[in-house]
């Protein structure tokens, strides 16, 4: 059988050098478990809008559509602001979303015992927090046509359309049941149907998927507003969480917070399945492109590193080494190894973001 392929697109900011700390854990999966991959890498975002004037090229596309999973760093910069916005480098990372048909994002929130203290909520409320919030992500409200600016009695509109077909809602409500049934067999369905049609028809669907393909599984609906007051509350009442586009995009955020650092999340983005039975797939971490310290070796590298670890797990079926990775980097922090982002109150000198990685490695060189 051919290697798994992977593209590397690693983009601005800080996402070389976060990236770089990933190629050294492939690296050792390679020479340490005989595990190889194919790796090529390309460019996207504002590095390629540098290059070739566009933030993603059609060349780098079909590279994506091909290999078995895409990892990706980060895009942006201010550099970039006065760009139009058809060729922002954001712009790059939408049309991999969209042109692959990524309509299913995981975001995992995570808590580990030794960050426990970062959260800005009460550590008895976060300790051992481990849930996952599935966002819809190709449809709804930021995609939805009608959609723009005009004027209308001499006055600017701003119109955006909030759109779902059942087919839309039914397979990422099945890629929800699917990980619930790798978990802890629950999810929390979150929408607006108090107020918005599409709201209630997400809530019909998700039931009679539920009814006809999953009654195994413990399904309830709960307001999204709602929803976010109950993460704030006792986010560990929940395993799975299923939602659309724009309640995804605010519930995934405040739930980040919820673990003390966005340098610590990752996230994937899944598609239908490919003929060799993997999904189109892109893995990046939750963090964005931090200019401010990009280039000084201070960003973490754990979020980029977590992400190849759901790759692992959920592309090429190695649960066992995707577990192998999160452990490793779970005794580290453990360890009291931190980068910047983690010091907090208590002072030390943080490690820069090649440590990181390096103590990462040397814990899964002592697994072995």
């Amino acid at each position: 059988m051919a290697n798994p392929s992977i593209l590397i697109l690693a983009g601005d900011g800080i996402g070389p050098e976060v990236m770089a700390e990933v190629k050294k854990i492939i690296g050792w999966f390679g020479n340490r478990r005989g595990i190889i991959f194919d790796v090529t890498e390309d460019l996207v975002g504002g590095c390629a809008y540098d290059v070739h004037g566009t933030p993603l090229t059609d060349a780098t596309m079909a590279k994506a559509q091909e290999v078995d999973a895409v990892l990706l760093g980060a895009v942006g910069g201010p550099k970039y602001d006065v760009l139009d916005f058809s060729v922002k480098p954001e712009r790059g990372l939408l049309r991999l979303r969209k042109e692959m048909d990524l309509f299913s994002n995981l975001r995992p929130a995570q808590c580990f015992d030794a960050l426990a203290d970062f959260s800005s909520l009460k550590k008895d409320v976060v300790a051992g927090l481990d849930i996952v919030i599935v966002r819809e992500l190709t449809s709804g409200v930021y995609f939805g046509e009608p959609r723009g600016i005009v004027i209308e009695d001499n006055e600017r509109v701003g119109i955006n359309t909030q759109r779902y077909t059942e087919s839309e809602i039914a397979r990422v409500a099945r890629s929800a049941f699917e990980l619930a049934r790798r978990r802890n067999n629950k999810v929390c369905s979150m929408e607006k149907a108090n107020v918005m049609e599409s709201g209630i028809l997400w809530r019909q669907v998700v039931q009679e998927v539920h009814d006809k393909e999953y009654s195994d599984v413990d399904l309830s609906h709960m307001y999204a507003d709602a929803g976010a007051m109950q993460l704030c509350r006792w986010p560990k009442q929940f395993d799975v969480i299923v939602t659309d586009n724009l309640f995804g995009d605010l519930l995934s955020d405040m739930a980040a917070m919820l673990t003390g650092s966005l340098g610590m999340l990752p996230s994937a983005s899944l598609g239908s399945l490919m003929e060799n039975g993997r999904p189109k797939a892109l893995y990046e971490p939750v963090h964005g492109s931090a200019p401010d310290i990009a280039g000084q070796c201070k960003a973490n590298p754990i979020a980029c590193v977590l992400s190849f670890a759901m790759a692992l797990r959920y592309s090429f079926d190695m649960g066992d080494e995707a577990t192998r990775v999160e452990k490793a980097v779970e005794k580290v922090l453990a360890d009291g190894v931190r980068t910047a982002d983690l010091m907090g109150l208590e002072g030390g000198k943080p490690v820069s973001t090649s440590q990181m990685g390096d103590a990462i490695v040397a814990v899964l060189d002592a697994s072995l």
